[in-house]
């Protein structure tokens, strides 16, 4: 598998970047996932829903029984699976009923699908479009809209229809006709569309989301929907999304929850992140997360993701400027951290950032590249900036093990050759993952860890299978940032609730 099917492979629908940068009953609508092999055909393969897994005992297990089987009445509607890197699932838009295949992405708020009237993109001509002159129900209003992804955007118009979840029918629904879908992302996606499961305050063209309107039109008895993942491969149903309930066969244990600290994605506070159970300090103070199901992998700021992948041994590229700053500044960084300076003073006190604070110059990656070439000074001094401050976070952790400088310097080299990629995977040996250790994140006071075989991917077996670290770095400045998006990853090992009407995130050990 070559670097460019890898990087379309794991597509992240996450996060719109202008923005950074209950008990089940009627009313509930389930949506089971299923797997989709491997197969070069790229064939649809069915496969035999998982039973409940009852208890020893027979009243405790007869009430589970009897919840799980009031569940069975909620409509279903088949998603696949493509390769545990893209999830999705059938609509309806319009009457009759046109079919498009939809991620449905907690990270973003709005619903589109390409458009007949997209003429110049080919990646229309690769998936279903829709026409309004076929539908009943259309009504015009052709606002213009646009929406930027993390590896892609599209353009077009607002319009308004039916749409059909299941046999739920959400009425007057505002969706996005998208007449521009510009690059290869989108034109080799398994999917159509988008539909966003995030909060209003992100929906571009403040248009109630698909949710907001399944709860306002009464077709969910609760503000409730929950995800579960399978993350093996062409064993049995590929995953499940819930809306209006939680499903019992797909959790072991409870759910802890946190409460929604900012509404737009799903965010909320987090703890310190663990490699190997050795605390990393980056986010011993706190830092924000949201729960992405629109994101395939698991990504965070530099200077954890890189400690990580040094871990496990990923190659990344190495970065001059931080080997730059390393050999310039790195005695500089210690004797400021010995004698105690504000670690946020640092960059900024050596002349790498142009001011005090937590973060300088430094915007973080930028979300955008950049369209004017005389930027370029810029963005060295950025680069120079963020490697200074990726740096500092390092050092500070390595001194607070009782390392001696020498020893801190070397491994601070070692870490700036782990630096990801552009395109963010780093690749690892597919024989050391037995090896490797467990990747754990404080969430409401609880650990949630991962191993390794749920941290990386794994694409064929034996000599010719590649293996791709789950991780990769994406810098979100303050006052958004520090962010670590929890992805499909993440979400596989950990089925997760979206609670609407309290607003908290609930995570509990998928079964």
């Amino acid at each position: 598998m070559g670097t460019g099917r890898v990087a379309v492979l794991l597509f992240l629908t996450t996060a719109l970047l202008q923005a950074l940068l209950a008990p089940p009953a009627e009313g509930l609508v389930r949506i089971p996932l299923k797997k989709r092999p491997a197969d070069g055909n790229g064939g649809l393969h069915d496969a035999r829903r998982r039973g409940f897994l009852g208890s020893s005992n027979n009243d405790v297990a007869a009430a589970a029984l009897n919840k799980a089987e009031a569940e069975e009445e909620g409509d279903i509607v088949a998603l696949k699976n493509y390769l545990n890197a893209q999830y999705y699932g059938e609509i309806g838009i319009g009457t009759p009923q046109q079919r498009f295949t939809v991620i449905f992405d907690t990270g973003s708020s709005n619903l589109w699908v390409p458009s007949s009237k997209c003429y110049l993109s080919m990646a229309c001509y690769f998936h279903e479009r829709y026409k309004a002159s076929q539908s009943n129900s259309y009504k015009k209003n052709g606002k213009p809209a646009s929406i930027r992804y993390g590896t892609g955007a599209i353009s077009g118009y607002f319009s308004l229809d039916s749409v059909k979840i299941g046999d739920v029918v959400v009425s007057n629904q505002d969706f996005i006709e998208a007449t521009r879908e510009p690059g290869i992302t989108f034109m080799v996606a398994k999917f159509d569309g988008i539909l966003g499961l995030g909060f209003k305050e992100i929906s571009v063209g403040a248009a109630v989301p698909v949710w907001y309107n399944m709860v306002k039109q009464g077709l969910v008895d609760d503000p409730v929907f929950s995800f579960w993942f399978n993350r093996h491969a062409g064993e049995g149903q590929g995953g499940e999304i819930v809306f209006g309930g939680i499903d019992p066969n797909h959790y072991n244990g409870n759910h802890t929850y946190v409460p929604v600290t900012r509404k737009g994605y799903w965010q909320f506070d987090m703890g310190d992140v663990l490699i190997g159970g050795k605390s990393t300090g980056f986010c011993a103070s706190g830092c924000a997360a949201i729960a992405d199901s629109g994101t395939s992998l698991l990504t965070g700021p530099t200077a954890i993701i890189t400690q990580i992948n040094e871990k496990i041994g990923a190659a990344g590229v190495v970065s001059q400027e931080c080997k730059a700053v390393v050999s310039q500044y790195g005695q500089r960084v210690i004797d400021q951290l010995l004698a105690e300076t504000q670690p946020s003073k640092i960059c900024s006190s050596v002349g790498l950032c142009t001011f005090d604070g937590a973060h300088g110059v430094s915007a973080g990656i930028r979300s955008v590249v950049d369209d004017e070439a005389g930027e370029s000074n810029g963005l060295f001094n950025e680069a120079m900036c963020n490697a200074c401050e990726t740096a500092v976070v390092w050092i500070q952790n390595q001194l607070a093990q009782n390392q001696t400088q020498d020893l801190v310097l070397q491994y601070i080299n070692q870490l700036c050759e782990r630096l990801p990629s552009p395109m963010g995977q780093s690749s690892v040996d597919c024989n050391r993952v037995a090896s490797m250790p467990d990747i754990a994140f404080t969430i409401g006071g609880r650990k949630f860890t991962l191993k390794p075989e749920q941290y990386i991917l794994k694409e064929g077996e034996g000599p010719a299978a590649q293996c791709i670290s789950g991780f990769t770095a994406m810098d979100i400045p303050p006052p958004r940032g520090p962010l670590w998006i929890l992805g499909d990853i993440f979400m596989g090992a950990y089925h997760t609730v979206f609670d609407y009407g309290n607003l908290k995130v609930g995570f509990a050990e998928a079964a």
